[in-house]
């Protein structure tokens, strides 16, 4: 069973935080998706208003992005596509552009083919607090400093961020919650380390120079809980976030419907902390 390549729940346990860390251009996009394409392809297909948007007058910016995508993985041409478009087809990340708009930054394309709960079309257009409004406490804890972290991204600076959640899916496109939600009721205890998923998302930021944009990806990696049993110090640090976990953080990410299952899987493997700490 692969292991995840993050575990967040290691770093910033269950809370929000804007976590940003710089790194070097050679990492900034991890790959490890043969082809990409193949997958949103059929996606765009199946699903075009979900999975892309674009606004009037974000082509140049998305011109700028491919050119970024093209020289670090030799992305291709436009060939008459949108250019951000031809950049995701390149890359496993989903691919956000954002401007500023009016004053505000805004989510003027994206080509978004594993959300965590969201579309495209919800998306476009959004300002980053409007984005941000179902988090609980964004707006008073970090909206201010979100925004001055994209006015001052500098060309050549990559930052960094991880986030993760649970989630009785392994699927990577999961637009909408409720479906997934529903079936809940129907998992067994004993079942619960193969069915529930930890769903890890890296994020990165960086500036375009020549239009002044920014180029926000979101890379999804997701592993079922079971591939924690076999490393002793990454399951004892999830068991920490999971039980300590803020309870806006728990409300926002849905934890309360998954507790009875994730503490039995947590119990089998031996780590006997009941939620209510008895």
């Amino acid at each position: 069973m692969t292991a995840l390549p993050h575990s967040p729940w290691a770093e910033a346990g269950g809370d929000f935080t804007i976590g940003l860390r710089p790194i070097p251009e050679a990492a900034w996009l991890e790959g490890g998706e043969a082809e990409p394409a193949g997958r949103k392809d059929r996606l765009l297909r199946r699903h075009p208003e979900l999975v892309w948007g674009e606004r009037p007058g974000s082509r140049t910016a998305q011109a700028e992005a491919l050119e970024l995508v093209r020289a670090a993985v030799g992305a291709a041409a436009a060939d008459g596509q949108p250019p951000l478009l031809a950049a995701a087809r390149a890359v496993p990340d989903d691919l956000c552009l954002m401007e500023k708009v009016d004053g505000a930054w805004r989510l003027t394309a994206l080509s978004l083919c594993a959300p965590s709960f969201f579309t495209a079309a919800d998306a476009l257009g959004k300002s980053l607090a409007e984005l941000h409004d179902p988090v609980d406490g964004f707006s008073s804890r970090f909206l201010r400093r979100v925004e001055r972290i994209f006015d001052a991204l500098r060309p050549g600076l990559i930052l960094e961020r991880r986030n993760w959640t649970v989630v009785n899916s392994g699927e990577l496109f999961t637009p909408h919650a409720a479906p997934i939600r529903a079936r809940i009721a129907d998992i067994r205890p004993q079942d619960a380390g193969r069915i529930l998923h930890l769903r890890v998302e890296r994020q990165t930021l960086r500036r375009l120079p020549r239009t002044d944009g920014a180029l926000f990806t979101i890379r999804i990696w997701r592993a079922p809980l079971e591939s924690l049993a076999g490393e002793p110090e990454r399951l004892a640090a999830f068991a920490r976030a999971w039980r300590t976990a803020r309870p806006d953080f728990r409300n926002y990410k849905g934890f309360a419907s998954y507790d009875t299952l994730v503490e039995a899987f947590l119990r089998a493997q031996g780590e006997s902390y009941s939620v209510n700490g008895v």
